[in-house]
Parts: structure tokens; C-alpha cells; sequence
């Protein structure tokens, strides 16, 4: 995308229009941020959605405002970049919240908890509720200054060695899930285990583990799962949708221009679509091509929904009375989650569902 494309695009030709950019841009200092991202480099949809915005940033400026992007573990640790940030060591990151449950549970409504808001639901909350607000007062606590930075749309439930037929197949299973999901999945009896994606495939085919979740068809593909777990079920109940965020230091976001603050906070939005796209466009063929190559496509039994359903309002019910961070956020949280599943059965699900059953 053309410099000048871009800024139009991302609603700020009036301020930059072709006449006065480079004015304004020329009187801006040269800026070197380093970005640490969670990701990998061969997760091209996630780390990707970091590319983009840098690349948005420094097109926009007309390369005044350079951020360069490292996958995890260059720079930091993968799962240390909210420290980092906080020490000043990094000047953002690129990852998601629900990593950092463990220093406060109320990170993950930033990305994705049990039974929570789809993307459309999650991107509304965050724009145009209370989501941003909201989010802006926890981080402040870390020194840190969030942006919407990519969703991964609704997941899938993962890989399994044998069949889920009931909620009693869930007893004893040793599962890798993170975060809130596997906090869920203990309550029904399973075993939840946290291991690296690079590890996974390994784990599954000695059988040290009997299920793994991963995010959907498009990446679960260049895993190979199916070669060792063939059993292929959905929907992923504990990511109706995954946020993935900016993560930017307080500091260094305030000693930004007006115009530089616009221009990245316009080229975040710009990211956050463009990757959501990237998967609605590749998931459709991946799954198509897993199941071609042998996954087995279930659906989980209601039983397992319903028991998963009431597990994880037992552990916000828990949250609400040990975690004040939790507390504040998730009534208005939970309210528009309710308005959203009100409204959109009405529209896009009777439409959705009525065009699923037309021969295509």
C-alpha cells in the first residue's frame, strides 16, 4: 500500500493530505522503536499482523518512524514481554493478553475468556463499549498502552487421539490448553498441560498428552496434528475469539506527536482487520484439505457444552469475589456480551444459517 493510500485510507488525508504530509512528517523526529513480538516468524497470520503494522507506521511517515519487529525469544522471552515493557527493556509488543492470566486474570478479557464475545462482539466492545476504557485503566497499572492488533475469529476445539462422546471422556484427559480454558477444563477433570507449538506434535504422537488445542485450520495444517490426533472437534468453547494486542510503553507513547499517535493508532486498526481477513480467507481451504488428508470433523457433545458452560461461571463467580481488577470489569463486560447474543442470532445467525443450508 502506497504511502499516501494508506493515510487516506486510514482517515487521515485531511490532516496529511498530498500537500501537507511531508510538512508535518518532515518536522517530526527520526523515531527506532523495537517491537517484541510472542510469536513465531513461521506463524505468518500472527506474526504478521506485527509486519503490517510497522510496515502501516513507517509508510505513513514516510519512513521517519521505523519499528522493527523480532519474533519471541530474540529479544525477550515470549511470555515476557508485559516485564519488559514495564522496565523499559522493549518499546512494545505484539501478543496475547491471556498469556498473563497468571499476574492477573483480568488480562484475558483483552483476548478471549470461556463463553466470551466472538470477534464482531469483541471488536464492538473494545471500539465503541466500554472495552478500551476499561482496559486502559488495568494496564496503566503495567505502564502500558493497549491497541486492538489482530483476532483469530472463533477457534476451533483441538486434536484428539479418541472420541469425545460424553463429558465423562473429559475426566483424566491430559490436554494442551493455556489459560482460562484449561482452568475450566480441570474443574471437569482434565489435566491441562502448557506446551510450546513447536512441541506439540511430539507430545501427542508418544502420547504424553491425549488432545491439544492449537487456534484453527490454516495454522493447526502447518502443525500436522491430524497425522497423530485425527479427531478434529469444535467449536473451541474458551476462544469464541482471540484479541491479539499492541502492547506499547506508557512512556514512549506519550512522548509521541498528535500525528504520530494517529498515524499508529490508525495503522493498528488497519493490522487488526487485515488479519482477521487472513484467516476468514485461509481457514475455509485448510479445513478442506484436513479433512481430505483424514481429520475426523465432530461436533462436542451438549453434554460437554453444558458442563463446560457451568464450570466457567463457577470460576468468574470465583474471580468476583477474590479479584477487584475482574470485578470492575466484568459486569459491563458480561452485559454486552448478553445484548450481543440477543442481537445477533436475530441477524447474522438466521442469515448465516439459513445460507449454510442452500447447495453453494
Amino acid at each position: 500500500m502506497e504511502r499516501r493510500k494508506f493515510l487516506k485510507h486510514a482517515g487521515l488525508a485531511g490532516a496529511l493530505a498530498a500537500g501537507t504530509a511531508p510538512a508535518i512528517v518532515h518536522a517530526q523526529q527520526q523515531i527506532r522503536w523495537r517491537l517484541a513480538s510472542s510469536f513465531p516468524k513461521s506463524l505468518d497470520t500472527i506474526y504478521g499482523a506485527a509486519e503490517e503494522f510497522s510496515k502501516n507506521v513507517s509508510q505513513a511517515t514516510g519512513g521517519k518512524f521505523n519499528i522493527s519487529v523480532h519474533p519471541g525469544g530474540e529479544l525477550v522471552p515470549p511470555f515476557g514481554v508485559v516485564d519488559a515493557i514495564q522496565q523499559g527493556t522493549i518499546d512494545c509488543a505484539h501478543t496475547a493478553p491471556y498469556y498473563f492470566f497468571g499476574k492477573d486474570e483480568a488480562f484475558a478479557f483483552d483476548c478471549a475468556i470461556p463463553f466470551g464475545l466472538n470477534s464482531r462482539g469483541l471488536t464492538a466492545w473494545m471500539y465503541d463499549g466500554n472495552g478500551m476504557k476499561l482496559m486502559r485503566e488495568f494496564y496503566a497499572q503495567y505502564n502500558i498502552v493497549n491497541f486492538p492488533l489482530g483476532n483469530s475469529g472463533s477457534q476451533m476445539g483441538g486434536w484428539y487421539r479418541k472420541q469425545i462422546k460424553s463429558v465423562a471422556d473429559i475426566n483424566g484427559l491430559k490436554m494442551r490448553i493455556g489459560g482460562f480454558g484449561g482452568r475450566v477444563l480441570a474443574k471437569l477433570g482434565a489435566v491441562p498441560q502448557n506446551i510450546p507449538a513447536g512441541d506439540i506434535y511430539q507430545s501427542l504422537e508418544k502420547g504424553t498428552i491425549d488432545a491439544a488445542e492449537w487456534i484453527g485450520p490454516y495454522d493447526d495444517l502447518r502443525l500436522g496434528l491430524h497425522k497423530v490426533a485425527p479427531f478434529y472437534y469444535y467449536p473451541g468453547w474458551w476462544e469464541g475469539s482471540t484479541q491479539l494486542v499492541l502492547y506499547i510503553n506508557a512512556k514512549q507513547w506519550n512522548s509521541l506527536s498528535a500525528e504520530y499517535k494517529a498515524i499508529v493508532r490508525q495503522a493498528a486498526s488497519d493490522a487488526h482487520v487485515v488479519t482477521q481477513a487472513k484467516y476468514d480467507a485461509r481457514n475455509p481451504t485448510a479445513l478442506k484439505k484436513l479433512i481430505a488428508e483424514g481429520a475426523k470433523l465432530n461436533r462436542f457433545p451438549k453434554d460437554v457444552m453444558d458442563a463446560a458452560f457451568k464450570a466457567s461461571r463457577e470460576v468468574y463467580a470465583e474471580l468476583n469475589d477474590k479479584n477487584p481488577n475482574w470485578k470492575k470489569i466484568y459486569p459491563d463486560y458480561s452485559r454486552f456480551l448478553a445484548d450481543q447474543y440477543q442481537w445477533q442470532p436475530i441477524a447474522d445467525g438466521s442469515f448465516d444459517q439459513y445460507m449454510a443450508g442452500q447447495k453453494l
